[in-house]
């Protein structure tokens, strides 16, 4: 890369900015889970202030990068995990206000907060929703009790419909994660299961193929009566067909929504957008003048507590580095860093996004985006950057195509 290259900079000012908070326990992690997810220990309730001071704290420690350029107001708050709706709502509402005492929070801005059905009492999402959350993601990922029992989830399909019907009375923009391929699912299931969600009135479906992952319980004990690879793809495909058929577009990898209520926090990320982390495991990015800035927080809720207790979380400059990790993302690393994220989209993004949020001209990755095009895995179309139905099925090496 010339000089010239590398000391191309973004404009902070017109790249949007989110706020992604982690809350790290669930009541028993999931076999095939890979998610930052701990146990909630049996004082759960007394951490759970100290928790969110934290997350406060935290939050603190990004404000320095952003003093000296125009203010940039949030856009999306989400809130994930771990399972958040252990959280109470007078904790949440204390959380939510700490953030807009400090941020400018948009008009619209969208509050999304996870939840399971398996530990949400009667009227919590109301009480959710008075503190300030305005859309909900629900973790269903079946509606039968057999494939629930064997994906290890602490809930019964009667709860899911429970926690679906009261999320409908109470919100007018909610999520179901739902999960194919699941063991011993069948074409006739899987279509049962598709109708159901689509009966919800779940504004956003997030539909994900199980895939073993490293380091879970389902690798060390696989099921055993899982769909072959070739009835997982023709899944794929009905999945894709039945919600189309029921005005859910599918956007993004594992996206599907309705007209006007795609995830705007999610497509924040998948365009390159900015980030602010707080939480155990939290990942973050943000833009600055000098570049593009990541950082993640330590893994473990002890050692993220321990670093708000002793102090070091107040002093993010100081020599106590053991709670988080942060670099500058390198001007080599941009490319791939930006078409990781926006060729996730079905439609991808305008070309000149790229120059936009990398501060890279098109021209130096123009060669890799010739090579495939040429190869059918890029759409022709010069003025987007989108992956060809052909490259989605080769998503993860067209991606690499820009190391």
């Amino acid at each position: 890369m010339t000089d010239a290259i590398l000391a191309a900079r973004p404009d902070p000012a017109v790249i949007p900015l989110s706020i992604y908070l982690h809350w790290p326990w669930c009541v028993r992690k999931c076999p095939y889970c890979d998610f930052n997810s701990h146990g909630a220990p049996k004082n759960l309730l007394e951490l759970e202030s100290v928790y969110v001071d934290a997350l406060l704290a935290d939050l603190e420690g990004w404000r320095p990068y952003l003093e000296g350029m125009p203010q940039r107001e949030i856009l999306s708050i989400f809130i994930g995990g771990g399972t958040p709706s252990l959280m109470t709502p007078e904790e949440l509402g204390r959380l939510l206000q700490g953030i807009a005492e400090r941020f400018p929070l948009a008009k619209d801005c969208e509050i999304t907060m996870e939840a399971n059905p398996g530990t949400v009492e009667a009227g919590k999402f109301a009480r959710f929703r008075d503190a300030g959350v305005n859309r909900l993601s629900i973790g269903v990922q079946s509606f039968s009790d057999e494939r629930l029992r064997k994906l290890g989830r602490i809930h019964s399909a009667q709860e899911v419909r429970a926690a679906i019907r009261e999320a409908a009375e109470v919100f007018d923009n909610f999520n179901l994660d739902l999960m194919y391929a699941l063991p011993g699912e069948t074409m006739e299931s899987l279509r049962e299961e598709l109708d159901e969600a689509v009966a919800s009135g779940a504004t956003h479906l997030s539909c994900y193929q199980l895939t073993i992952e490293p380091g879970t319980v389902f690798e060390k004990r696989c099921p055993d009566d899982l769909p072959d690879a070739d009835m997982t793809a023709e899944m794929g495909d009905v999945v894709e067909a039945r919600l189309a058929e029921a005005s859910y577009r599918r956007y993004e990898v594992s996206g599907y929504a309705q007209e006007g209520r795609r995830c705007r926090h999610n497509l924040n990320y998948w365009t390159f957008g900015d980030y602010l982390a707080a939480g155990a495991g939290a990942h973050g990015k943000l833009t600055t003048r000098e570049g593009v800035r990541r950082e993640a927080r330590a893994a473990s809720p002890r050692v993220y507590l321990d670093a708000y207790q002793s102090g070091a979380m107040a002093n993010v400059r100081g020599d106590d580095r053991s709670w988080i990790e942060s670099c500058e993302v390198s001007a080599e690393d941009l490319p791939f860093e930006f078409m990781l994220n926006a060729l996730r989209l079905l439609d991808g993004v305008p070309a000149g996004l790229f120059t936009e949020r990398t501060g890279l001209p098109l021209s130096l990755i123009e060669p890799v985006l010739a090579d495939l095009r040429s190869r059918g895995l890029l759409v022709p179309d010069e003025r987007r950057l989108a992956v060809s139905r052909r490259g989605l099925d080769f998503l993860s090496d067209v991606q690499e195509a820009f190391l």
